[in-house]
């Protein structure tokens, strides 16, 4: 046999060196994770799932909610619509039989303070706090009935009130409305506010308030202790010192104005 080479003895010659070293093999242990941190992980992982689960859930709640706003927007618009179309064909059926058709008297009456506080007498000034009417230019929603009537012709020297049409209510709420939450005054700026407030009684979103107020349904008290007094301001072109504390059919601005109300808050918002 020819002898080895240089190559492949050294070659060899390692191979035995490593192969019957004796060196001691050292292992290379992972440093051990406290228990402390470990359980942190797993806190912040599950508070991160929770999180994120939360996150999805609120899209999806949101979401659903656009859609039942719009549906109800559009059910309220074909019943305003289908309202509106019954008074025009009762009024001219009234005609074409030579009578007069007669609608229904307003549910609805819209109170604003145009008086301070000097002068008041304490029963009037006990009336307009039931009506939450503490500062001037103050105005609310009131049902209208015989106390409620009696009520009003009593400080009807101090105020001015009507009957507001659907689109007087809906520029108030939108321009001037304010919620009460927790005693505190919230703009309404998202129909959360309106759900956190009278969402327990069904109303949810502007089109359900809006409505409820308009048409004064079965849970108008709700919706209008909801609704915080609207603040107006000083009407354009203001009042008139002399007429001010004149009944409105000698000319003034005192008392009942019927429609005319909305002229007036339409300067005042």
């Amino acid at each position: 046999l020819p002898p080895p080479s240089k190559t492949s003895s050294s070659l060899c010659y390692i191979i035995f060196f490593q192969g019957t070293s004796s060196a001691p093999t050292q292992s290379i242990m992972a440093p051990k994770v406290p228990e402390s941190v470990l359980k942190k992980q797993a806190t912040q992982a599950k508070l991160a799932d929770q999180a994120k689960q939360a996150s999805y859930e609120a899209k999806q709640k949101k979401r659903q909610d656009k859609k039942d706003a719009i549906a109800s927007a559009e059910k309220y618009a074909a019943e305003y619509k289908a309202a509106e179309d019954a008074a025009i064909a009762n009024r001219r059926q009234a005609k074409v039989q030579g009578g007069f058709y007669v609608p229904a008297m307003p549910k609805l009456a819209l109170i604003i303070r145009i008086r301070g506080t000097i002068g008041v007498s304490p029963k009037a000034k006990k009336i307009m706090q039931l009506f939450r009417l503490r500062q001037i230019h103050n105005a609310t929603f009131v049902r209208l009935n015989e106390s409620t009537i009696r009520m009003l012709r009593l400080i009807e020297p101090y105020v001015t009130y009507g009957f507001p049409t659907r689109q007087t209510v809906e520029k108030l709420i939108y321009k001037r409305g304010f919620g009460k939450l927790n005693k505190q005054r919230i703009p309404i700026a998202d129909n959360s506010v309106i759900e956190e407030g009278v969402g327990s009684v069904g109303i949810k979103c502007c089109a359900d308030l809006i409505h409820e107020i308009a048409t004064v349904g079965p849970n108008f008290k709700e919706a209008n202790n909801f609704l915080w007094p609207f603040k107006l301001t000083s009407p354009r072109g203001g009042f008139s010192s002399k007429t001010k504390l004149i009944h409105f059919l000698e000319g003034g601005e005192a008392g009942n104005r019927g429609e005319e109300i909305n002229k007036l808050v339409k300067r005042m918002i």
